[in-house]
């Protein structure tokens, strides 16, 4: 853009600074997030590999960095059995490590900035925007403060209803904590889960209506994100609801029932492993699944490994899309996702844009959604080749673990305790990169763009 006349030029070199400054925080931001989950990531691997953390012995050092790396990632595939495996303490630092990879690395600095009375920068503010999803740094810290508050209320509700309902099938100290843990993994979408090996229930969490109602609406609210949750909280004194809201809530639901609707069937006529059970349960355990799929990772079903091949292709489908974004879910999320749908809708109506709610998306953002999409599928299909010629797996599987730690969503069946060394650092790049996002590393990795000099004339190459 060029320089408005009658500038001095004293005016213009400032006005280069500005800009060049601008870039520079550009890219500091993701930086900033990626050495940040990194630092934590260490942090949390030094803590869980302390004696006093294992149960019956320390943790080794690759099953407590990979513990660390899906917590603070809140994805819930892991190497060991978190009950069998890990002491009180350990389990102590397992739920910290979920509740901090939920809310994210940048609420912790800012509030401990804030206790120390340190004031929070510029760059920090736009660090906490971009992991809040907010597009403008106005108001932000009373918005951070709010969407902290609502954290811990969601959270502590459903403690207090689950620690309620366990009280008939656990000691009370011990439903008191497993009502915390499992609502704060829930909420987080993290998927981690203390029964799994417990006596009484060694092939998961309670698979009860109730108990799969509370964690399915905890799921529910963590994964539409923090922007939308905003606006509904604010929905009785607005009384309305912004474009994103209005876009997300419908897709969300169309793929929460869709899903369990193809679950459902899936299962039903193929015989997979819930085939047998009366179709009310079997509704209530599909819908539950399809919830889950998308983020966090619990399963109503013993063995995910005897479910039906179509039912493990709808949730691939599930995980990939993944959640909202700004939410505690990975994936290419639900806002990519209605992005490109809207756009090839707007290609098949021969819009010049596409268009929604009386409004029109920026090109841009069409080709922020293209750039997800082939960065996500070529790592997905990187990953899952590098599992299959090191690992004596079929292509379900090792495309099934790859999906579920790119989308951060936790759910196996059955792979991932059995991967080398090598396939666990795979899995731990994916979940890494899942949590952060694409356009995240991809930025905090790039060098700030020179200003462009040269123009080349457009030719077109045929595609389709």
């Amino acid at each position: 853009m060029p320089d408005p006349p009658g500038l001095s030029q004293a005016q213009i070199r400032l006005q280069e600074k500005a800009r060049r400054q601008a870039a520079q925080a550009a890219v500091r931001v993701p930086v900033r997030l990626v050495s940040g989950l990194a630092f934590l990531v260490l942090l949390g691997t030094f803590l869980l590999i302390l004696p006093p953390m294992g149960r019956q012995e320390p943790l080794k050092l690759n099953e407590a960095l990979f513990t660390a790396v899906s917590a603070l990632t809140v994805t819930g595939l892991t190497i060991i059995t978190p009950y069998q495996d890990l002491a009180g303490p350990g389990k102590i630092v397992l739920l910290l490590l979920i509740q901090l990879g939920g809310v994210g690395y940048m609420a912790l600095a800012i509030t401990v900035f804030r206790i120390l009375g340190r004031q929070v920068t510029h760059t920090d503010r736009l660090a906490l925007c971009d992991s809040l999803g907010l597009v403008s740094t106005g108001g932000i810290m009373r918005l951070f403060w709010n969407i902290l508050l609502t954290v811990t209320c969601i959270e502590m509700v459903g403690a207090v209803l689950l620690w309620w309902h366990w009280r008939a099938i656990l000691p009370p100290h011990e439903a008191a904590f497993y009502g915390l843990f499992h609502a704060v993994s829930a909420f987080c979408n993290a998927g981690f889960d203390l029964f799994t090996g417990h006596p009484g229930f060694e092939t998961g969490i309670p698979a009860d209506t109730f108990t799969l109602a509370v964690l399915a609406v905890l799921i529910f609210l963590g994964s539409v994100g923090f922007p939308v949750l905003y606006d509904l909280i604010n929905w009785p004194v607005r009384r309305s609801f912004t474009l994103h809201t209005r876009i997300t809530l419908p897709l969300v639901l169309f793929l929460v029932f869709g899903g369990g609707l193809a679950l459902l069937i899936s299962e039903g006529v193929s015989g997979g492993a819930i085939g047998s059970e009366p179709l009310a349960r079997r509704a209530v355990l599909s819908v539950f699944q399809s919830v889950s799929a998308r983020t966090a990772g619990f399963s109503a079903i013993p063995d995910l490994s005897q479910i039906a091949p179509a039912s493990e292709l709808v949730l691939m489908m599930l995980m990939f899309i993944g959640s909202s974004p700004a939410s505690m879910g990975g994936g290419i999320t639900t806002g990519t996702f209605a992005t490109l749908m809207l756009a090839l809708w707007a290609h098949l109506k021969g819009f010049d844009t596409p268009r929604i709610g009386g409004r029109a998306l920026p090109g841009e953002q069409i080709r922020r959604a293209a750039a997800v999409l082939t960065v996500s599928l070529t790592l997905v299909l990187l990953c899952s080749w590098l599992l299959l010629v090191t690992h004596p797996l079929t292509l379900h599987q090792a495309t099934f673990e790859v999906i579920s730690a790119f989308a951060t969503c936790g759910l196996s069946v059955g792979t991932t305790p059995r991967t080398n060394l090598f396939g666990q650092l795979i899995l731990m790049l994916v979940m890494f990169w899942g949590r952060l996002g694409a356009l995240t590393i991809v930025v905090a990795l790039a060098r700030p763009r020179p200003k462009r000099l040269v123009t080349y004339p457009e030719e077109r190459i045929l595609i389709g």
